[in-house]
């Protein structure tokens, strides 16, 4: 319990000490340059507010979930702990299945199309 609180008391006094030295240690001279939206060191040549095309965000959301597809597939078998390997096997081919037919969904509503056709 002691040690508990001697942990939890010294964490407290870094965290402090490190908030006060970020706090008094930078000496910060805001200029235009440090202000504007870019730093590619070029003026902007338009707003930095103008609407992003949604398409980029389907494109990160499908990636994400492809992505995740990998993630859950690798410890399937370690985690069901069956004894068989085929009912794993079995269990990551349905699951496969269920994402590339959500895939081919997607790819015939044409969230997949870059382009708007008849326009």
């Amino acid at each position: 319990m002691i040690n508990t609180i001697l942990l939890l008391l010294i964490t407290i006094l870094i965290t402090l000490f490190l908030l006060l030295v970020i706090k008094f240690l930078p000496f910060n001279l805001p200029n235009k340059e440090k202000l504007s939206p870019y730093e590619c060191g070029f003026d902007p040549s338009g707003s930095a507010r103008l609407p992003f095309s949604m398409k980029f965000f389907l494109v990160a959301i499908l990636f994400i979930l492809f992505d995740l597809e990998i993630i859950l597939l690798f410890p399937l078998s370690w985690a069901l702990n069956f004894q068989s390997h085929l009912n794993s096997t079995i269990l990551a081919i349905l699951f496969i299945i269920i994402l590339t037919a959500g895939l081919i969904y997607e790819w015939l509503k044409g969230g997949l199309e870059w382009t708007e056709y008849g326009n």
